[in-house]
């Protein structure tokens, strides 16, 4: 015992010795591939925003084909509620502000209002100096007639002029040139000259006789003209400010609503409400294109972040991270290529799938992750819709919280009608906020709910049954069915090596305590340390557990070949697990759990029989490879300590957890752990949580008198 126990303390400092500098190799190794895992990292999020904001080049489902000024070829109505600021709208009002500006003239111009006078003043005198050429008789118009400048008189008015009397003709000279005075002061434009021409009757003096009168019109109506001209330049610098003043004309379209009925000619505005809903062949707008890029960068840099605090070690799993960035690729752009839709199509996206496949391959924060970015995408993918944004985000939640403990594959019915009853109730409270009551409404919210949970959950199922063996990623749903007794595989080592199966589900419950008790997987040890012996079963005698009394059919072999029947169950298991796809994870414990460990028995069996030649030990090592998970590991140690207490017998709890350092010291020092990440406090719960498992199995029992009678007799029978 004392032998024993310094043998242990040795071995423990060596342990230690060992461990640190495993520790240490390990940590280097961390650090130089970190850059490397943290690159690759990026990348996937590089690809994963690159992606999605790309997509918007892609070409979209549901595109219309109309010409403005031509009938529409079928009814079109809104997918989804947006508002935007209509182009046509405010140009239609610009041009009504500028229309309403009046056209800006300059005038009267007063130099024209002096020389038209003027011109009148020199024709009077003319007019006067014929009137004085006293040989003219009474009535007599003489053969030569001045040029008037800017008066036309005919014959007929020179004669009525001419016959005049000198009062009269004093009287319609002042009156012509006061008229004058009072119309060219008035501002005249171009559409003015007939009515100011005919306001010589109206303003001239009433007490002028006929001929007076004729004389006045026939002097003062040739010399009005127009005295007021349009102004363009101001005109236009006025109607240009009227234009900036109108306010950008803001519409809103609302879900449902009817863009262009069938047969309807499709006006600018049409065109330009069914061009915001995205329904037009796109044309690409490339600044639009980089504020996508800039905000899908934002929404995986806050899922980066969120992964580093909530689980860093993701940077570990390669495969998890390639399945989280496809799906939220896939995801993502499905979401661009099929949105929008028309009507309540947009409510059919099967959004919830991406959640409910995350949960099942990962846990629930990662679901609730892809939830919220999967919502944002599909609600910018639609417009900015933050009605189906939240419509996809509660089915996406709820899918994944329905599948988050499922152990069978039954529970995606359940979780069906659980998120059809939130898409509903989400549809008709918002159905509710429109204030409209049709039954007709109600019943079609009703399907458009039902049919999205429908298409997420058999979508989910879909990629459910391949996405695990291409990704290598084994699920929980997985483990159960294999963790059931009736599993072929798992019955057939229950009938054909009895011995085995005990052994194997104690081993079970060793590993499973340690496995919780440094953060392992629970299940997957489980289930990996119920196949991890199913080689046997092809020759179950050829091992002690499976044996009764008497002798080892190993004891007639040479120990070499009874080695390679030992080492080959590990071989064996492999090819059984590769015919009944066991998943890779759980065929990883098959031949790990020996790791490179020798069978020191037929070893030493062999040396003793060569005498002087060599023994080739590496023909009695297991193949391996070593352990290359705490799974893995915690299960090489379970099945060690399980056979050296089984051979041991120990009776108090020190020697118990004396066997149990001193199995794994013996594994650490042979270097079997140095490709895992155990740290020594990991190896001491896993020690603690084997021992409370085997002390419930071998605690020291009271010997009661029957007892210790009966077996007397037994032994004194012989």
């Amino acid at each position: 015992m004392a032998q024993r126990t310094a043998t242990s303390t040795n071995g423990n400092r060596g342990a230690s010795q060992a461990s640190d500098s495993g520790d240490a190799a390990s940590s280097a190794r961390l650090r130089d591939s970190r850059w490397r895992k943290l690159l690759r990292g990026l990348l996937l999020g590089m690809l994963l925003w690159l992606g999605w904001a790309l997509s918007s080049l892609l070409p979209t489902m549901d595109r219309v084909d109309v010409v403005i000024g031509e009938a529409s070829a079928r009814d079109i109505r809104a997918p989804h509620q947006v508002s935007y600021v209509s182009e046509v709208e405010t140009e239609r009002a610009r041009r009504e502000a500028a229309a309403h500006v009046p056209d800006v003239y300059v005038g009267p111009d007063m130099e024209l209002f002096a020389d038209q006078v003027q011109l009148l003043r020199e024709a009077i005198r003319q007019i006067g100096e014929v009137r004085a050429d006293h040989e003219l008789a009474d009535g007599e118009v003489p053969d030569s007639l001045p040029e008037l400048a800017g008066v036309g008189l005919s014959h007929e008015r020179w004669a009525n002029i001419l016959s005049l009397s000198d009062a009269s003709w004093d009287l319609a000279a002042r009156e012509s040139e006061r008229v004058l005075s009072i119309i060219m002061r008035d501002e005249i434009r171009t559409g003015d000259l007939p009515r100011a021409r005919r306001d010589v009757q109206r303003i001239k003096l009433g007490i002028l006789t006929q001929e007076e009168g004729d004389a006045v019109s026939a002097l003062v109506t040739d010399l009005i003209v127009i005295n007021t001209f349009l102004d363009p330049e101001r005109t236009e610098e006025l109607r240009d400010e009227a234009r900036a003043g109108v306010e950008p004309v803001m519409r809103v379209i609302r879900e449902g609503e009817s863009i262009v009925r069938e047969g309807e000619i499709v006006t600018e505005s049409a065109y330009e409400r069914l061009q915001v809903l995205g329904l037009l062949e796109p044309t690409h707008d490339w600044r639009q294109t980089v504020l996508e890029l800039g905000f899908a960068l934002l929404v995986v840099g806050v899922a980066m972040l969120y992964v580093a605090r909530v689980d860093p070690l993701l940077i570990e799993r390669p495969r998890r991270q390639l399945l989280l960035v496809v799906t939220l690729l896939i995801a993502g752009v499905s979401a661009r290529i099929l949105l929008p839709g028309q009507n309540l199509s947009p409510y059919l996206f099967p959004g919830a799938a991406a959640a409910m496949l995350i949960v099942l391959f990962m846990n629930i924060h990662y679901a609730t992750l892809i939830a919220f970015v999967v919502s944002l995408a599909v609600g910018f993918s639609a417009g900015g819709s933050l009605p189906l944004a939240l419509y996809v985000l509660l089915g996406s939640l709820v899918g994944a919280l329905a599948l988050m403990r499922t152990e069978q594959l039954s529970a995606f019915v359940p979780a069906t009608g659980y998120v059809a009853i939130v898409n509903i109730a989400t549809l008709l409270v918002m159905h509710a906020q429109i204030g409209t009551q049709d039954i007709r409404g109600i019943l079609e919210l009703a399907g458009v709910g039902l049919l999205n949970a429908v298409f997420s959950s058999s979508l989910c199922f879909v990629a459910y049954t391949f996405t695990g063996r291409l990704f290598g990623i084994t699920t929980s749903i997985q483990l159960m069915e294999l963790a059931r007794p009736t599993h072929p595989l798992f019955r057939q080592l229950l009938i054909k090596a009895p011995g085995t199966y005990h052994h194997s589900i104690l081993i079970s419950n060793m590993a499973e305590r340690a496995a919780e008790a440094i953060g392992g997987d629970i299940l997957l040890t489980r289930v990996g340390s119920y196949y991890h012996d199913i080689g046997k079963t092809l020759r179950p005698h050829f091992y002690a557990e499976n044996q009764s009394e008497g002798e080892n059919p190993l004891d007639k072999l040479d120990p070499q070949t009874a080695a390679e029947i030992i080492i080959g169950h590990a071989a064996e298991g492999l090819e059984l697990a590769r015919r009944y796809r066991l998943p890779d994870k759980v065929r990883a414990f098959i031949p790990e759990h020996h790791g490179t460990t020798l069978v020191a028995y037929f070893y030493r069996k062999a040396v003793q029989e060569a005498g002087d030649h060599d023994v080739d030990e590496a023909a009695f090592r297991y193949p391996g490879p070593k352990p290359q998970s705490k799974e893995t590991a915690i299960l090489m140690l379970a099945d060690a300590v399980e056979a050296w207490v089984r051979a041991d017998r120990p009776t108090t709890e020190p020697e118990l957890d004396r066997v149990i350092r001193q199995v794994i010291n013996d594994r650490l020092i042979g270097g079997q752990l140095s490709e895992t990440d155990l740290t020594l406090k990991d190896l001491d719960s896993i020690r603690q949580a084997f021992g409370d498992v085997l002390k419930g199995l071998y605690h020291p029992r009271i010997q009661y008198p029957e007892r210790t009678s009966t077996r007397t007799e037994r032994v004194a029978n012989g």
